[in-house]
């Protein structure tokens, strides 16, 4: 058994200047904790990979391809490959998510 938690991994700014913890990585899917305070944003931007992203405190604004939606604590969205994403936090707490990357193995 391997017990991760997430506030052991190391904490750094990621690409879109949001506080980041990649905390699991392996062949076939990444892990990362984002920490978005009230006002960040993560610009809309696609990944080659189909993503999913689990919210686990507060709330804030998703936007899939055209669509955008509040989104609240326990809640999965799904992200497919090559579909622009993106995530604000409009508001008055944190927004804590898990970014789950599916990697595809080679063939």
């Amino acid at each position: 058994m391997e017990i991760k938690k997430i506030f052991e991994a190391e904490s750094f700014v990621n690409g879109h200047g949001v506080e980041a913890r990649k905390f699991h990585q392996d062949e076939y899917m990444m892990m990362v904790h984002l920490n978005l305070n009230p006002g960040d944003t993560i610009a809309k931007h696609a990944a080659p990979l189909d993503v999913r992203f689990l919210v686990l405190e507060g709330k804030g604004i998703v936007e899939i391809g055209d669509e955008s939606k509040e989104v609240e604590a326990n809640t999965l969205i799904e992200s497919p490959a090559n579909c622009g994403h993106g995530w604000r936090n409009e508001s008055d707490s944190v927004l804590r998510i898990v970014v789950i990357k599916m990697m595809k193995p080679a063939q």
